[in-house]
């Protein structure tokens, strides 16, 4: 099952990140686009736990970082997404969470990873811009994180619970 788990995932990255890259970008707002790739590894870690997502997170955050039209030192995502997992996959519970922890928690990570995306940045002199800009691109990436939620963290989340191993007592 471990086999079927990675490709399973693997290819939930590949989607996220095809549709991220060629769709959103004409419905983004002011250069900005919601991280599906994001959302797959909260889907995973609040089912799987905080290592299957933090290694998922590298493997999107490497994807991402690497898929053009990247414009930005490789790794940064990397970094950004390994954390995302890890820090949603501690909220994980042995219950199906609620709607509003999902949605907590995915503005919660939404923002975490988005700042240290854009304070890696900062740090690194790639792309530099000013603080109140870099605050205004991680509010609206967090709201279209948020907005898209619904859409995406359901279905994401049946598929990993699906792919599940059966737990006996």
């Amino acid at each position: 099952m471990t086999g079927l788990r990675a490709a399973v995932a693997a290819l939930a990255v590949v989607v996220a990140l095809i549709l991220q890259v060629s769709l959103f970008p004409h419905l983004a707002w002011q250069g900005i686009v919601p991280n599906l790739c994001l959302l797959v590894v909260v889907g995973a870690a609040l089912t799987r736990g905080a290592q299957f997502a933090a290694v998922l997170g590298f493997v999107a955050g490497l994807a991402l970082d690497l898929a053009p039209p990247a414009d930005h030192v490789a790794g940064r995502w990397a970094l950004a997404l390994v954390i995302v997992g890890y820090v949603a996959g501690r909220v994980r519970q042995e219950t199906r969470p609620t709607a509003t922890a999902v949605i907590a928690t995915v503005a919660a990570t939404s923002f975490i990873g988005t700042s240290v995306f854009a304070l890696s940045g900062m740090l690194l002199r790639d792309p530099v811009l000013p603080v109140t800009e870099m605050l205004q691109v991680i509010v609206v990436a967090v709201a279209f994180d948020v907005l898209l939620t619904p859409f995406v963290l359901p279905p994401v989340m049946t598929m990993f619970q699906r792919l599940e191993p059966v737990r006996t007592a």
